[in-house]
Formats: structure tokens, C-alpha cells, sequence
């Protein structure tokens, strides 16, 4: 395989787990649920918790060897084919179901009803924390002169993740609350500890994947060979540091 060849199959694959786990965030993101641990809960979180972490952890191997260009590009698209899914959603909310359809219209609107929601929420508050990833990852890189990856992967998630928290479930629960259009009510004490406790857990699996970016940056130095490797990580950070 050319040296290209390999450079956009690397690309195609770390793409494919972003927009893979960004959609199935969306579609699972509508069911919560309760745990309690060290004593302490219940806690509510959202499913979606689940596949984000591995969204921000491709997003920080694409930032790496791709750049702020790579990261945004795959950025707007996820975002085109989120809103895609929004669309098609809404026209399957509008089309009857038969009379033995297995799944009935109230349970299919109940499901991918609030799915919209969390739709909308994440077009916002993806962008949004996508942008502040990118900026603190190659701000903490700059300062680190390109040493310590752990600390630019972490920090960007950690960061990054604050605002996707609280936008993302602030317009998908608590302000179809607000606006009476939930079966369950949901207090604003309530909506402040879901951002709290999903906020803590993406924290806890930020820090817990951290092994998993030294993996996945093993993987792809494999994949694309040692000069080729360097090669992309020093083009990458010149285009997104602004170096000549």
C-alpha cells in the first residue's frame, strides 16, 4: 500500500469510530438510568455516556496526525449527518404505523421523540465542545512542546467536556421540561446533578482511556510506518500552530 493510500486509510478508519459512536450516542442517548456507588446516588446519567469518551479519544488521534483542518473537517461532517438523522427521524414520526407493526407510533415517537431533542442539543453543544477540544489540545501542545500526550488528550477532554455536558443535557431534558413536553418532569436540582455525575464519569473515562491513545497511537505509527508517522504529526502540528 502507497504511502497516501495508507494516510487516508488511517483517516477513513479513525473517521469511521468518530461518526460511528457520535450517531449511536444520539440514538441510544434518550434511555437514563440510576447507580449508585460508594454509597452515594442514585445517580441519573444519560446512555449516551457510553460512546462520547470514544468520540473525544478519535478526535485527539485525529487531531495528532491530522490537525485542526482533519478534526474540523470530519467535525462539520458528523454534524451534517447528525442533522441528516434528524431529518429522517422527524418524517418517521410522521408516517403512521400498520395496525400489526410490532413497534406502535406512540412508542416509536415516545423513543426518537426525545431523540430529536438530544439531536438538536448535540449539533450545538458538539460543535461547541469540538472547537474548545481543538483549542486547548494544541494549546497544551505548544506549551509542552510536543511532549506528555496524556496531557494534551486529557486536558482537551476534560476541558472540552464541561460544555458539552451542560448544553447537551440542559436543551435535550430539562428544557423540554421546562416547556412541559416530557412524560417525567425533571427539577432543576435534578438536571444540575445528571450534569454533574455525566460530567465526573467522562472525567473517570478520560482518564481511564488514556492508555487507549498511547494504544491507538501505536496502532497507527504501525499502520503508517515510522518516517511516515513523524511525518504527519510534525505537518500537522505546523498547520495548526501557525509554524512555518
Amino acid at each position: 500500500m502507497q504511502t497516501n493510500q495508507r494516510r487516508e486509510f488511517v483517516y477513513l478508519i479513525l473517521a469511521g469510530i468518530f461518526i460511528t459512536n457520535a450517531l449511536l450516542a444520539e440514538i441510544i442517548g434518550g434511555k437514563l438510568f440510576q447507580f449508585s456507588i460508594f454509597g452515594i446516588g442514585p445517580l441519573t446519567m444519560t446512555l449516551g455516556v457510553i460512546a462520547w469518551p470514544i468520540v473525544f479519544v478519535t478526535s485527539d488521534l485525529v487531531n495528532e496526525y491530522f490537525g485542526k483542518t482533519g478534526v474540523r473537517n470530519l467535525s462539520l461532517f458528523t454534524a451534517g449527518l447528525i442533522a441528516y438523522m434528524f431529518v429522517i427521524i422527524y418524517i418517521g414520526m410522521q408516517i403512521p404505523a400498520a395496525s400489526f407493526s410490532p413497534v406502535n407510533d406512540q412508542q416509536f415517537n415516545v423513543v426518537f421523540g426525545q431523540s430529536l431533542w438530544i439531536t438538536v442539543a448535540s449539533l450545538i453543544a458538539f460543535l461547541l465542545s469540538q472547537g474548545v477540544d481543538v483549542f486547548v489540545f494544541w494549546a497544551v501542545r505548544a506549551r509542552t512542546k510536543g511532549r506528555m500526550l496524556w496531557l494534551r488528550s486529557t486536558g482537551s477532554t476534560v476541558v472540552s467536556q464541561v460544555i458539552d455536558t451542560w448544553v447537551i443535557l440542559g436543551i435535550a431534558f430539562y428544557l423540554p421540561s421546562v416547556l412541559g413536553m416530557t412524560a417525567q418532569p425533571i427539577s432543576f436540582n435534578q438536571y444540575m446533578m445528571m450534569c454533574v455525575t455525566n460530567y465526573f464519569v467522562k472525567l473517570i473515562a478520560a482518564v481511564g482511556l488514556t492508555p487507549a491513545i498511547y494504544v491507538g497511537h501505536a496502532l497507527v505509527d504501525k499502520m503508517l510506518g515510522g518516517h511516515e508517522s513523524k511525518h504527519l504529526i510534525d505537518q500537522a502540528a505546523k498547520d495548526s500552530l501557525g509554524h512555518k
